[in-house]
């Protein structure tokens, strides 16, 4: 295996970064509004909802990723073998992202037919884009300190389009739209699909793959396959990032849900009247007059605010003590409160929000640290087999993703609709449809991080193993 100088720029980690930041004005859209956007703005049933989210995501994540990540090991061009592919996806996906969010005058039928072709379409794309960008993460450089520094990098960049996503994108889809959310969520994708669309050129530009494969490393599907079975802390990592997207899937898509149902809303505007006058003061309206959408905004900036010092201590903690170890200890104390949010009453604003902010602390320290784990799952396997094949990995990792963003999607609307919850109701919702969507934020998105903590103790990646990993695989690649 050839290897170069594997120091990396700022600007190239930031250049890097910028292509998580495009990647996620999609995927924290799709986190946050889709099952809102398919219910309460374009107008589907929410059993019809569910159906699309689950089916189509389903076929994304066991047909498209392990195609791309096959196709994508054995690209070779001047460019390397994942950077084209961030350069060919760019703008189609910038393109497919507006159609997806886009209310077309259609019957309910026709409705139905779009929201499944613009769907698929847009899972393909975003397949074809992240996954190779992902996999890039593990031929940047194969020294692991600079792959955490830039994963650090990576995640408060993801943190960055959380923010806008979950801070300013509802009140912005109201106050641009004039009240219709329609047309608001139309004209933001729009610019967000230029901005990202941008980045990811960006990204194409300011890095190089530096972990290049020698011929005689060259190996069939078949045989990726077979390593990718054998190797345990590979099926760990997948059912991990499964649980992982969805509880965050879960909770994500319900909290439009829970600020609209369950909080008392002049509780909450005498709780965020203050924040808002200041925040008009320095010219920022476009929060308006709805306490709904501001406080949704507000409670999300809190917590990802904190996520992003979060963050900022990940790197120091597993440089010492091992990215399963700091993993584990967070994922479980930063699901505590989670669960708080069960025992919470509807006037309890105060300790609402506090709970968000240190929730978005402590889980803020493991975010970078699931993708550098599973490159660290790319490097073992290159260890134990003497191949490398990045990009398949990756590639089974965002069947995870992207099962878990289908199992939670499906579960908030399933669930939703299991406790009667009416999609714009005019004289409001049941007692036990407003109990249903305080479940969604506390208990059920809960469960699956506490079984990912439990599954840690079977991941043997340790400290220890990381640094004999990374020494043996240098030795290799010098010789």
């Amino acid at each position: 295996m050839k290897s170069i100088s594997e120091k990396l720029s700022i600007t190239e980690k930031i250049g890097y970064s910028l292509g998580d930041l495009a990647a996620n004005l999609v995927f924290q859209t799709l986190m946050t509004y889709l099952a809102y956007f398919y219910t309460d703005i374009y107008g589907l049933e929410a059993n019809d909802a569910t159906a699309i989210m689950f089916v189509v995501g389903t076929i994304a994540a066991f047909g498209f990723n392990p195609i791309v990540g096959a196709l994508a090991d054995r690209s070779s061009s001047r460019w390397g073998k994942f950077r084209p592919w961030i350069l060919w996806t760019a703008v189609p996906l910038g393109v497919v992202s507006v159609l997806a969010f886009s209310t077309p005058d259609f019957d309910y039928k026709g409705k139905i037919i779009y929201a499944v072709i613009t769907y698929t379409l847009l899972l393909l794309l975003y397949a074809s884009s992240n996954l190779p960008y992902s996999a890039l993460s593990g031929v940047i450089t194969g020294d692991m300190k600079q792959r955490n520094s830039i994963s650090s990098y990576r995640f408060v960049a993801v943190m960055f389009a959380q923010f806008f996503v979950q801070v300013f994108m509802l009140p912005i889809i109201i106050y641009v739209g004039d009240g219709d959310k329609a047309l608001g969520i139309e004209v933001v994708m729009t610019w967000l699909a230029v901005i990202g669309t941008i980045m990811l050129l960006v990204t194409f530009v300011t890095t190089r793959e530096r972990v290049v494969p020698k011929e005689e490393q060259k190996s069939t599907v078949r045989e990726d396959l077979l390593d990718l079975v054998k190797n345990k802390p590979w099926v760990i990592m997948l059912v991990l990032t499964t649980l992982t997207f969805v509880s965050l899937a879960m909770k994500g898509g319900s909290y439009v849900y829970y600020f609209e149902n369950y909080i008392n809303a002049p509780r909450l505007t005498s709780f965020i009247q203050p924040i808002l006058e200041v925040l008009s003061s320095v010219g920022v309206n476009f929060f308006g007059n709805d306490p709904v959408s501001a406080g949704f905004g507000l409670f999300n900036a809190g917590g990802i605010i904190f996520m992003i010092l979060g963050i900022g201590l990940s790197k120091t903690l597993a440089d010492k003590y091992g990215k399963r170890n700091i993993f584990g200890l967070f994922l479980f104390v930063s699901t505590l409160f989670i669960i708080i949010f069960n025992f919470f009453k509807p006037t309890a604003v105060e300790l609402i929000f506090g709970s968000q902010i240190l929730h978005g602390f402590f889980y803020g320290i493991t975010i970078p640290l699931l993708w550098a784990m599973i490159a660290d799952v790319a490097d073992y396997s290159e260890w134990k087999n003497n191949r490398r094949a990045t990009a398949i990995i990756f590639s089974a990792m965002m069947v995870g993703l992207k099962l878990g963003l289908t199992i939670g999607s499906s579960l908030v609307t399933k669930i939703l609709d299991t406790y009667g919850y009416i999609p714009n109701s005019e004289i409001g919702q049941t007692t036990e449809a407003i109990l249903g969507t305080k479940l969604l934020v506390s208990i059920y998105p809960a469960i699956p991080f506490l079984v990912g903590v439990g599954l840690l103790f079977f991941y043997e990646i340790n400290k220890k193993m990381e640094d004999q990993i990374e020494l043996e695989l240098k030795q290799r690649r010098n010789n």
